[in-house]
């Protein structure tokens, strides 16, 4: 009967740790939103004819995004890498969201 309970108070008590877990995560989301927005005005290093200094080169940019766990929580992060004629590639972080 103490095992049933316990089971029982168990589950319950997981079931409220999930509502309300997913209701930060809406609330923490569109926060990050928000914040992401104002602060994602590029910032492109021009030459001194004006133009953007990628332009010249043939450099192929595409966008990554992996899944990681730092401590407890789990974030998405996404990249901007650009590869270079010469071999080389710059990578740049854009955004990284919380997941859980």
């Amino acid at each position: 009967m103490r095992r049933l309970l316990g089971i029982t108070l168990a589950l319950v008590s997981f079931g409220f740790a999930g509502l309300s877990s997913e209701a930060k995560a809406s609330e923490i989301s569109a926060n990050s939103a928000t914040a992401l927005s104002a602060s994602a005005i590029p910032q492109w290093q021009r030459d001194r004819w004006g133009r953007r200094a990628n332009r010249r080169r043939a450099v192929r940019t595409t966008t990554r995004s992996r899944v990681v766990r730092i401590g407890r929580r789990l974030y998405r992060e996404t990249y901007l890498v650009s590869y270079l004629p010469n071999g080389r590639t710059n990578t740049r972080l854009v955004s990284r969201v919380r997941i859980s």
